[in-house]
């Protein structure tokens, strides 16, 4: 199984990238907000750690925002908890994958959290800062502080390009990204 974690800065377009390959995509966002919808477990952990700011089941994403722009060391407490979950839930997904030829990685603190392995095929998504910028403003609880907040506690983009195997230029064509992925996958197959 050749696995492939995608790379790139908050609203590069990362998951139009892993989903644009056509092969199983872990998309870890994905998986989180599922953990803070059906998770009591989960719910329960981190009421029990954040008992100030985590009140309803589901955990509602006002609630994570509050306790993280409340204080910085919350942020550490609620990855503590999920991204353990996270893991599990990645172990179960490569297992039942584990006949495919290709796997897609769309974990947003891939290098930070130490989750790829050596032989990974990494992928960096380059895109314009403008064209970040407006994308990430159009999102629904846009917050540019809690932006900047995520931002710190990732790798610098030109630390994810020196080490990425291929660089994918988003310019938020279709075309343009499927023919550079089409090159890739030739060159990896």
């Amino acid at each position: 199984m050749i696995r492939i974690g995608i790379l790139g800065e908050i609203g590069s377009g990362k998951t139009y990238i892993a989903n644009s390959f056509g092969y199983p995509v872990f998309n870890a966002d994905h998986e989180v907000l599922k953990l803070y919808k059906t998770d009591k477990r989960v719910f329960n952990k981190l009421k029990k750690k954040l008992p100030r700011y985590i009140f309803s089941f589901p955990v509602e994403k006002k609630e994570i925002t509050s306790a993280i722009l409340a204080n910085k060391n919350n942020l550490k407490k609620i990855i503590n908890i999920v991204h353990l979950e996270v893991r599990k839930k990645l172990k179960v997904f490569l297992k039942k994958n584990k006949t495919k030829k290709i796997i897609i990685l769309d974990i947003p603190l891939l290098l930070e959290n130490k989750i790829n392995i050596k032989r990974d095929i990494l992928i960096f998504v380059w895109a314009k800062k403008q064209e970040i910028e407006k994308r990430v403003i159009k999102r629904t609880n846009f917050n540019r502080k809690l932006f900047n907040i995520f931002k710190k506690i990732q790798y610098s983009s030109i630390y994810k390009k020196k080490v990425s195997d291929y660089i994918i230029l988003n310019n938020f064509k279709d075309k343009t990204v499927k023919n550079k992925i089409k090159k890739i996958l030739k060159e990896i197959l």
